[in-house]
C-alpha cells in the first residue's frame, strides 16, 4: 500500500514535489506532429501485418515524465496486446522522426505477432484437427 501514497520511495525521501514542472519536456508544435505521425505509421505497419479483423488504435499522452506512446490491438477472439513507450526526445530534436523506421517496424511486427498468438491461444482449444 505504500506505493499509493505520494510518499513511497525510499526512507528520508518522498515523492512529492520531487520532479518540478520544468523536467517535463514540453514538445513543440513541430515535434508533436512527427511524434503524432510516426504513431500512425506504427498503427498503419500493423495493419498491413493482420487482417481486417483485428482493430489497431494508436494513443499518444502526457505522462509524469513526458509524452507515452501507446499502440493497441484488439484481435477478433482473445485478449487485447499493447505497446507503451516514452520516445527519446532529445535524440529527435534536429531529426526529421522521432521514432526510427527500424523501431516502428519493431513493434508492429511485435503487436501484431502478439495479436495472432492471443487467437492461436483462443481457439486452439475449441477447434478439432481436420487429420494427423
Amino acid at each position: 500500500m505504500n506505493g499509493n501514497t505520494p510518499y513511497a520511495g525510499l526512507p528520508g525521501e518522498t515523492g512529492a514535489g520531487q520532479r518540478a514542472a520544468a523536467d517535463v519536456p514540453d514538445l513543440s508544435s513541430a515535434q508533436k506532429r512527427l511524434l503524432h505521425r510516426d504513431v500512425s505509421r506504427i498503427a498503419a505497419r500493423t495493419r498491413e501485418f493482420l487482417p481486417n479483423e483485428y482493430a489497431v488504435d494508436a494513443d499518444v499522452s502526457t505522462g509524469m515524465t513526458g509524452p507515452e506512446v501507446t499502440v493497441a490491438v484488439r484481435p477478433p477472439v482473445g485478449h487485447a496486446v499493447s505497446a507503451g513507450f516514452t520516445p527519446d526526445l532529445e535524440d529527435a530534436a534536429a531529426a526529421e522522426e522521432v521514432i526510427t523506421a527500424a523501431e516502428r517496424d519493431e513493434v508492429a511486427r511485435g503487436l501484431a505477432a502478439s495479436a495472432a498468438l492471443q487467437v492461436k491461444q483462443a481457439i486452439s482449444n475449441n477447434v478439432r484437427p481436420t487429420g494427423k
